[in-house]
C-alpha cells in the first residue's frame, strides 16, 4: 500500500516530566485546508482499495435487499392520537406519523418527514417533545450527525409550524410547563472557534416562552464558577415539580435539586434531594407531594425510593422497589404503575409494580432478548414496547398493564429465517479469573470446532452501558455467510450494576482490555475460529477498546475495526464535551492518571516496526462528540509504523457524525465496506 504523506512536526508536550511527541496535532483542526486535503487523499486511497474487492458490489446489493423492510418505532399516545416513527425500508430517515387511537394503521398520516429536512437525507430528527395538553410539539433536528440540536415548534391543532427556533442546544430535551418549555444550551461559539471541535463550557438552563425570540429566553440556572458539567431541567407530568440535574465533570453521578412550582413560596427556591455527585439519581415521577426517584445511592444495582421534598434527608427516604441481586436497568411511571426492567445475564426481565411498590406481575417476553419502551402518561390504559434479539427482528407490542396482556402491534417482514440461527451464552475466564458472559450467534449446523469460521468480535465495555441482544440487519449478512457474531459483556459496562462498571473504570480500565483479549482467546481455543479468521470491532469507547487491544496484542486477530474511537487519551478532554468522560478514564491533568492513560492510549502505544492487523478506521467529518482528530492522528501514526503486509486504512464519511441519525444510504455503504474488507482480508469469498 502507498499512503498519502502526512506531515510530521516537532511538537513536544510535557506531562509531569515526561516528554510526549505530538507530530500530527495539526490534524486537530477540522476546518484547516491541510486537514481537508489530507481527508480527501486518505479517502481516495481507501475507496480505491475497497473498489478493487471483487464482491463488494454484491454485498452492497444484498444489504440493500435485506434493509428494505418496514421498521416501526415504539408509539406514544398524545391525546387521541398515537405518534410513531416508520421507515418504509430504504428511506434515509424514519418518518413520524399520527394515528387516531383505535383506527387501522393504514389511516396514519405524516406528521414530520425528516427526509425533507435536507436534500441528501443527512439532517435527522433527534427528539420529539409534546406539551402536556398535546397542543404543541417541540422537535429537535441535527445536521450531518452533529450533537448540536436545532429546536423548532409545531402547532398540533393546525399542523402549522410556529416561528420559534432555538440554536446551540446540546445535551438537552425540551420539558414543557405552561406555554413554554425548559431546555439547556451553550453560548454560541466565539468568532474563529470551531463549532465541531471547540470545548463546550458553561452549560445553562433556559425557559422558552412560546412566541418569543430565543434571546429573550429566561435564564433559569447557571454556575459561573463551574465551567464543566451538564445542567438539565425537567418537569414532572403534572407540572408541579421542576427537577434540576447537575454534573461536575469530575464525578460519575449527579446532584438533584427541585422546585415546587405550585407553591408560591417554593417556586423560586431550590431544594436539594441528592447532594452528592457520586451517585446516579433521577426523578421518574411523583405521587402527590412526594417524588419517585431511581438511584444507585447505597444500591449498586439500583432501587426506587420516595422522597418528600419537605424532608429530603436520606434518613427519610423510603424504599419503593428495593435493590435486588439483578440490576434494575430502567424504570418508568406510566398507566398508574411502575414498570421495571431488570437485567439477568444481560437479558431483559420486566416486572410491574403498583406506584407504592407492590409487585403485580412479570411481563412474559417472547424469548431471551431486550425489551424497551413501557413509557407513557399516568392516565394511559395501554402502553407500548419493543422486543428484539440477535435473530428476532424488532417487533412492537401493545401492552395492557392491568391484565398483563401483550399483543403484536407491528411485526416486520424481513428476508431472514430466525429459526435457521442459534444464540448461546457462554462464560469464560478473564486474565484475573473473573467470569465474563458472551453471546454467540451463528447458523445452525456449522462446525464450531473447525477453527475456520469467520468471527466478528464486538464489544464496548464502559460508561455503565449494557450490551444486550438486539437485531441488526447489517449483521445478518455476516451470519448468513457462515460468520459467527460474538458479543462479550465486558467489565466497565452496566450489565451487573455499578460494581461491574467500576471494575472497568480508571484506574481499572486495563480489566476491559484483558476481558476482550480473553474473549478472543476463548473463541480460538474453543475451536470457533483462528487468528486469520478473527475480526475485532467497537465504536466510540469501543473504538478505544479496539485501538488499545491491537496495540497490546497486534498478533491477536487478522482484522480490526476501530470506529469513531477515543485514541488520544492525553488530550480527549480538550475537545467539545470530552471533559465529561474524565470520571470514566481519568485525565492527563493528574499525574497518577496520566501514567495510567499513557500505558494504554492507542495513539501513544503504536510501535514502529510492528506488524499490525488489517485495519479500517471509520470516522466522520461532523463527529463533534469524539472529534475525528482522534482517528486522523491514529491513522497517520499507524500507517507510519505498520511493518507488516496488511492494509491500514481510514474511511471518513462526509456530512455524518458519531452515528446517531446516519442516513440509510450511508449505513448501507459503510457496512458493505466493512464486510468486504473483513472477508477479503480473511481470504473468504462470501457465498452470495
Amino acid at each position: 500500500m502507498t499512503y498519502p504523506p502526512t506531515r510530521r512536526d516537532a511538537r513536544l508536550d510535557l506531562y509531569f516530566g515526561t516528554t510526549v511527541p505530538d507530530p500530527y496535532h495539526w490534524l486537530e483542526d477540522p476546518d484547516a485546508p491541510e486537514t481537508k486535503a489530507w481527508v480527501t487523499a486518505q479517502n481516495e486511497v481507501t475507496f480505491g482499495y475497497l473498489g478493487r474487492i471483487p464482491f463488494r458490489n454484491q454485498l452492497r446489493d444484498r444489504l440493500t435487499k435485506l434493509w428494505n423492510y418496514e421498521r416501526y418505532g415504539v408509539p406514544e399516545q398524545e391525546g387521541n392520537n398515537l405518534v410513531f416513527s416508520k421507515n418504509d425500508g430504504l428511506q434515509n430517515q424514519a418518518v413520524v406519523y399520527t394515528l387516531p387511537v383505535g383506527q387501522a394503521i393504514e389511516q396514519a398520516q405524516v406528521l414530520l418527514d425528516p427526509n425533507k429536512f435536507s436534500a441528501d437525507g443527512t439532517t435527522a430528527l433527534s427528539g420529539l417533545y409534546f406539551s402536556n395538553d398535546h397542543r404543541y410539539l417541540a422537535y429537535a433536528t441535527s445536521g450531518g450527525g452533529s450533537d448540536w440540536h436545532h429546536i423548532k415548534l409545531l402547532d398540533m391543532q393546525t399542523r402549522q409550524p410556529l416561528p420559534d427556533e432555538l440554536d446551540w442546544v446540546k445535551v438537552s430535551g425540551a420539558s414543557w410547563a405552561g406555554k413554554g418549555f425548559y431546555y439547556s444550551a451553550y453560548d454560541a461559539p466565539k468568532a474563529g472557534e470551531s463549532s465541531l471541535a471547540g470545548k463546550n463550557e458553561y452549560h445553562k438552563v433556559y425557559y422558552h416562552q412560546l412566541g418569543t425570540p430565543q434571546h429573550a429566553d429566561y435564564l433559569v440556572y447557571e454556575n459561573k464558577s463551574m465551567a464543566l458539567g451538564f445542567r438539565i431541567a425537567g418537569v414532572t407530568e403534572d407540572e408541579r415539580f421542576l427537577v434540576l440535574s447537575l454534573t461536575d465533570g469530575k464525578s460519575d453521578g449527579n446532584r438533584v435539586q427541585v422546585r415546587d412550582l405550585k407553591d408560591p413560596e417554593q417556586a423560586a427556591t431550590w431544594t436539594t434531594i441528592q447532594d452528592s455527585y457520586e451517585f446516579d439519581t433521577s426523578v421518574i415521577g411523583n405521587v402527590g407531594g412526594e417524588l419517585l426517584v431511581y438511584t444507585n445511592d447505597h444500591a449498586p444495582n439500583y432501587r426506587v425510593v420516595r422522597i418528600d421534598p419537605q424532608h429530603p434527608q436520606k434518613a427519610n427516604w423510603k424504599d419503593v422497589i428495593p435493590e435486588t441481586k439483578e440490576k434494575l436497568e430502567s424504570i418508568s411511571q406510566a398507566g398508574g404503575y411502575l414498570l421495571a426492567t431488570y437485567l439477568h445475564d444481560a437479558s431483559s426481565q420486566v416486572k410491574v409494580y403498583s406506584e407504592t411498590g407492590a409487585f403485580k406481575h412479570e411481563v412474559k417476553l417472547p424469548a431471551i432478548g431486550t425489551a424497551a419502551g413501557f413509557g407513557g402518561r399516568r392516565t394511559d390504559k395501554v402502553l407500548y414496547y419493543a422486543f428484539t434479539s440477535f435473530t428476532y427482528p424488532t417487533t412492537i407490542y401493545k401492552y395492557d398493564p392491568a391484565t398483563n396482556e401483550s399483543t403484536v402491534f407491528q411485526a416486520p417482514k424481513v428476508d431472514v429465517q430466525p429459526a435457521d440461527y442459534l444464540t448461546t451464552q457462554v462464560f469464560y475466564p478473564s486474565k484475573d479469573g473473573t467470569k465474563i458472559p458472551m453471546f454467540l450467534t451463528h447458523k445452525k449446523g456449522l462446525d464450531i470446532t473447525s477453527k475456520q469460521l469467520p468471527t466478528y468480535l464486538y464489544a464496548y465495555g464502559g460508561f455503565n452501558v449494557s450490551l444486550t441482544p438486539g437485531f441488526s440487519v447489517a449483521r445478518m449478512l455476516w451470519l448468513e455467510n457462515g460468520g459467527v457474531l460474538a458479543i462479550p459483556n465486558l467489565r466497565g459496562g452496566g450489565e451487573y450494576g455499578e460494581a461491574w462498571h467500576k471494575a472497568g473504570m480508571t484506574p481499572n480500565k486495563q480489566n476491559v482490555f484483558d476481558d476482550f483479549i480473553a474473549a478472543a482467546e476463548y473463541l480460538k481455543t474453543s475451536g470457533y475460529t483462528s487468528t486469520e479468521k478473527l475480526a475485532i470491532a467497537g465504536g466510540s469507547n469501543g473504538g478505544l477498546l479496539v485501538g488499545a487491544t491491537m496495540t497490546q496484542r497486534p498478533d491477536l486477530c487478522k482484522v480490526a475495526f476501530p470506529a469513531v474511537g477515543v485514541m488520544d487519551m492525553l488530550k480527549y478532554q480538550k475537545f467539545t464535551i470530552g471533559w465529561n468522560w474524565a470520571p470514566e478514564y481519568g485525565t492527563s491533568d493528574d499525574q497518577a492518571q496520566f501514567a495510567n492513560l499513557y500505558k494504554f492510549s492507542p495513539l501513544h502505544n503504536l510501535k514502529s516496526g510492528t506488524a499490525y492487523p488489517a485495519t479500517m478506521i471509520t470516522t466522520a467529518d461532523h463527529d463533534d462528540r469524539v472529534v475525528p482528530a482522534h482517528s486522523f492522528k491514529f491513522a497517520a501514526q499507524l500507517q507510519a509504523d505498520q511493518a507488516g503486509p496488511n492494509p491500514t486504512l481510514i474511511r471518513i464519511d462526509v456530512n455524518a457524525g458519531h452515528g446517531a441519525g446516519k442516513s440509510t444510504k450511508l449505513q448501507i455503504q459503510e457496512w458493505a465496506d466493512i464486510w468486504s474488507f473483513a472477508f477479503y482480508n480473511m481470504g473468504v469469498t462470501p457465498g452470495l
